[in-house]
């Protein structure tokens, strides 16, 4: 788009003086910049399915009464909600954007922990990284449009070690896309700076009131 059609301005202005048209007013520039649909961020889809597996996951291996089935639930909503939060609140705050992706980042870290502990504890394998196993959960992982239903059956038909095992695979998937988002946001708070930059950036670039002719 050129400058005089960016500012709203034809490359005829004699036509708008003898019609006594005015030009378009200029677009202000916004200090809040558009965020898309936190849904469409793959960190949100890969913690909603680690939320959805857990919670089946904790009320079908873990004893009834166990205070870790509570643990693990919330841990894993915490990690959901907090991305949701945070790109919602990027609108008006990229600080508060990284601070919520951050506890994201430590509630996944506190859950896979607990997923660990349940193996560990139970003298259950854990899959190496380069396992057949893990192999296949990470190349299904990568599957656009992710969601519950592409393990429902494995959930539902596994034993614990198998599930707490997907679940790992997911987690680090998730974790490192979260780590992405961060490096990204961090970049883009030193360049962009946070809402009160924004503001007096839009201020100094908004057009000048014209004087009435």
């Amino acid at each position: 788009m050129s400058n005089e059609a960016k500012h709203g301005v034809s490359g005829n202005n004699d036509a708008y003086r003898g019609s006594g048209a005015r030009p378009a007013p200029a677009a202000m520039p916004s200090a809040i910049p558009p965020r898309g649909d936190y849904r469409t961020l793959l960190t949100f889809q890969k913690g909603e399915l680690v939320y959805d597996i857990t919670f089946r996951f904790a009320h079908k291996f873990l004893a009834k009464g166990d205070r870790t089935i509570d643990q693990m639930i919330q841990a894993a909503r915490s990690g959901k909600k907090n991305i949701l939060e945070g790109s919602k609140a990027g609108r008006t705050s990229k600080e508060t954007e990284i601070k919520l992706t951050n506890v994201a980042r430590a509630s996944l870290e506190e859950l896979l922990d607990d997923y660990l502990d349940f193996l560990r504890a139970r003298d259950l394998p854990l899959w190496p990284k380069e396992s057949k196993e893990a192999l296949f959960v990470r190349e299904l992982g990568r599957k656009p449009d992710l969601s519950f239903e592409d393990f429902r059956q494995f959930v539902e038909t596994r034993p614990a070690a198998t599930v707490a095992n997907i679940a790992i695979c997911l987690i680090h998937q998730t974790n490192y896309l979260i780590d992405q988002q961060l490096r990204r946001l961090d970049r883009d708070f030193i360049e962009q700076g946070g809402l009160r930059e924004r503001m007096t950036r839009a201020r100094l670039e908004a057009p000048k009131k014209q004087p009435p002719r």
